[in-house]
């Protein structure tokens, strides 16, 4: 057991994370912009220590680094790393000590996939700004490992599920309309035959693979896909998503064009940025080195979603029971 900081602690992946690590035993400092509050009550966060940081200004101003060390830390847990250069700035400042660094990366560091399932050893071929970055920040973190420094694992989750938050839906976006169409039978058009692929992940099974990389020293220097079991393509997400309604869904198959027209350009692109990916990635070595163990399924954690969406108010299913 020891003393970890969990930087982004009251985010998705952070909300369950750290009480995941007080139960386990060790003594949690959790870092967060402002006050903030998770995105669940747990009483674990009674025992934890809370700290306030801005992590923007404070690496503008050469800070931010060396305050996490100065948490004397056994192990940072870094939820909130967008670019090499805050990477660098936490690493430089870490190295003296030396504690492990767990950085939270993304399946998309991948780009365009190839073959199927995507292996953690696929060469990486991202395109924009964010999985370019965070690709950038994996080489980083492995070559300072290799030479000596701070020993790094890199976690890389699908795309994020849970109660509290918007989630991606079976079109590949994050309108809110697409419930509803599901629901109650209205017809709901997908790009590309529906054939482009998603892979969801629950926050709490991210969170088991952080916890788990903490003591499996085999992990040092490697990347982990943190996925559900299964990704899944659009149709088969519609599928799931209106049977909880007891229906069938009613697809209609469009092109990007058509799709954009009836959804917008926002929804579209998000679509398409999605789809554009298909990334199905393997767990094989998350299971194999970690002792990975997804909970839910792509479905299951839509579906723990859509309910908590439902029961606050932030998405119309048209008074449809499930």
């Amino acid at each position: 057991m020891g003393r970890v900081v969990v930087i982004g602690a009251t985010g998705h992946i952070g909300s369950y994370l750290v009480p995941r690590l007080v139960r386990a035993g060790h003594e949690v400092v959790a870092v967060s912009r402002g006050s903030r509050q998770p995105y669940f009550e747990a009483a674990e966060w009674a025992s934890v220590e809370r700290v306030a940081a801005d992590r923007d200004a404070e690496e503008a101003a050469g800070t931010f680094g060396y305050r996490i060390a100065g948490l004397e830390p056994d192990a940072v847990v870094d939820l909130l790393c967008f670019t090499p250069e805050s990477a660098r700035h936490l690493v430089d400042a870490l190295r003296p000590a030396k504690p492990l660094l767990l950085h939270c990366g993304t399946i998309w560091v991948h780009g365009r996939a190839l073959r199927v399932p995507v292996t953690e050893d696929e060469p990486r071929t991202p395109f924009g700004p964010y999985g370019t970055g965070k690709a950038r920040i994996e080489e980083l973190l492995h070559r300072e490992t290799r030479t000596g420094g701070v020993p790094a694992v890199v976690l890389h989750p699908g795309h994020i599920t849970g109660p509290g938050w918007p989630v991606i839906t079976p079109a590949g976006n994050l309108d809110p309309e697409v419930w509803r169409r599901l629901a109650t039978g209205e017809p709901q058009a997908l790009p590309d035959r529906g054939l482009g692929v998603l892979h969801h992940v629950h926050a709490d099974d991210v969170a088991q693979a952080f916890e788990l990389a903490l003591t499996r020293p085999a992990a040092v220097g490697s990347s982990f896909h943190v996925v559900s079991a299964q990704a899944m393509t659009l149709r088969g997400l519609a599928a799931g998503a209106a049977a909880w309604f007891g229906r069938e869904p009613v697809l209609e198959f469009v092109d990007p064009e058509e799709f954009e027209r009836r959804y917008g350009p926002e929804h579209a692109r998000a679509t398409h940025e999605h789809t554009e990916r298909s990334i199905a990635a393997g767990i094989g070595r998350a299971r194999e080195v970690l002792g990975y163990s997804p909970r839910y399924s792509s479905l299951e954690a839509l579906r723990e979603s859509l309910r908590w969406l439902v029961d606050h108010g932030q998405v119309d299913v048209g008074g449809q029971a499930f």
